[in-house]
């Protein structure tokens, strides 16, 4: 299998818009503010935007897409035919196939944890005098985190991918119709003796 640029194209910018949108969400993630309520003595939670949540949930299915696309065309690295053994570039496969796995796993996780966390909005504060309880907000660095694992997750896919082109085709591509053409052959073929009888 050779390495093809529209697959190569497909995961690129899979990964970069999930890295757009996990930059995104880190920057606008839901802040609290503590107001209290007008007909007793309780305070409440108002939170801003939830646009990190969409964000974070986007990014995790663009990141979840370009793993899927990747899997699917090297065949996951389990099935198909195989790899040329005793070769640099099977060993190079199977080491970036192992790390872009953790860190798209840890990139999904951030991405999913960030968005559910934030997602999460606390009611009521406090009860007579409670205020030493805050509302609950996402902490910062979370998609930070996520967006650089999916960095990572990006040149990891890359380099799997190089490198299991290389293993599953020994480093050479099969070229077919190319050359001199200097062994056809313009005498007509002769039946043979047994064709005879």
């Amino acid at each position: 299998m050779a390495m093809s640029v529209p697959i190569l194209a497909v995961i690129t910018s899979l990964h970069l818009i999930a890295f757009v949108f996990a930059v995104g969400a880190e920057r606008r993630r839901s802040f609290a503010k503590v107001v209290p309520d007008q007909y007793d003595e309780r305070t409440y939670c108002v939170y801003s935007t939830d646009a990190s949540t969409v964000y974070g949930l986007s990014a995790f299915g663009l990141l979840l897409l370009s793993q899927i696309v990747l899997n699917g065309v090297t065949r996951c690295l389990c099935f198909g035919k195989g790899l040329v053994t005793g070769t640099s570039s099977s060993a190079c496969a199977i080491f970036f196939f192992v790390f872009s796995w953790i860190s798209f796993l840890g990139a999904e996780a951030c991405l999913l944890g960030g968005s559910v966390r934030n997602a999460y909005h606390t009611k009521y504060r406090g009860i007579f005098g409670g205020e030493n309880l805050s509302c609950a907000t996402l902490r910062k660095g979370v998609f930070a985190a996520a967006a650089a694992l999916t960095l990572l997750s990006l040149l990891g896919s890359i380099f799997y991918y190089w490198a299991h082109s290389r293993a599953d085709t020994g480093g050479w591509q099969k070229h077919e119709n190319e050359g001199l053409g200097m062994t056809n052959s313009s005498y007509a073929q002769q039946p043979s003796e047994f064709g005879k009888v």
